[in-house]
């Protein structure tokens, strides 16, 4: 199993970006799929989880308003588009796959990233800075 972010990068704040997930070595339309973003001394941060079908999507608060995650699963990528950036939006930013296939979780005991995913990306950086 293999997870790819890309798209990360240096960006103005007010900018858009567009993060991909690559996933390969797993039936990609199974599972539900999440982003974390995590920045140096702190945990990992749930921005936003959709499942296999993308018929349901779920933000936490990090996430909410500028964030969209979609897929597309004759791709086999994740994908996070992120607008109005800000400076506290820089970060690491990574994708993670469920544990359990045909699964989806959307409440608050949910989507802990040490029991719910069982792969993850090696993360792209996103800097927002003038």
């Amino acid at each position: 199993v293999q997870l790819v972010e890309s798209g990360g990068g240096l960006v103005q704040p007010g900018g858009s970006l567009r993060l991909s997930c690559t996933a390969s070595g797993f039936t990609f339309g199974t599972y539900s799929l999440s982003w974390f973003r995590q920045v140096p001394g702190k945990g990992l941060e749930l921005l936003s989880t959709i499942n296999r079908e993308s018929r349901s999507t779920t933000y936490a608060d990090a996430g909410k308003g500028r964030f969209s995650i979609s897929r597309d699963n004759a791709k086999n990528t994740l994908y996070l588009q992120i607008n109005s950036l800000k400076p506290e939006d820089t970060a690491v930013y990574f994708c993670a796959k469920y544990k359990v296939p045909n699964y989806y979780c959307s409440g608050y005991t949910c989507n802990k990233p040490d029991k719910d995913f069982d792969y993850w990306g090696q993360g792209t950086q996103v800097t927002v800075s003038s």
